[in-house]
């Protein structure tokens, strides 16, 4: 029998998960406004790397499946951002080296976020 429950907490998790891509992006524009996040975001972009660029599963996909199952409904193949990012930004399905551009993208946007803070703090005030 088809659990609400199971669909209310795999939806949950997706909307976590969504947020997650998200900070792993943007959240050295955080960082600049509030330092101390950084001893999360580094952490958490490192892991988005590694994900990306290993062909990883995050663990939450296993666990987004098991509740689509348990709630009656199809889970997914592939991983998080085949499922839910990647039909956003693009038509087509994920390749192994599109995985490898996002990951540079990661890479590209943090680095400069962080350059940029960098600079800034060194910069002596007028």
């Amino acid at each position: 029998m088809p659990s609400a429950g199971a669909h209310l907490l795999a939806t949950l998790i997706v909307f976590v998960h969504l947020g997650f891509v998200v900070f792993v992006v943007t959240g050295g524009l955080l960082a600049w406004v509030w330092r101390p996040i950084v001893y999360i975001h580094v952490p958490a972009v490192m892991w988005g790397i590694y994900v990306e660029w290993s062909g990883a599963i995050c663990p939450l996909t296993p666990l987004e499946n098991a509740l689509w199952s348990a709630a009656g409904l199809d889970p997914y193949n592939g991983d998080f951002v085949a499922r839910y990012v990647f039909p956003v930004l693009y038509p087509a399905g994920l390749t192994r080296g599109s995985q490898f551009e996002l990951g540079i993208i990661v890479v590209v946007v943090n680095v400069i976020v962080y350059w940029a803070m960098l600079r800034t703090r060194k910069s002596p005030s007028r």
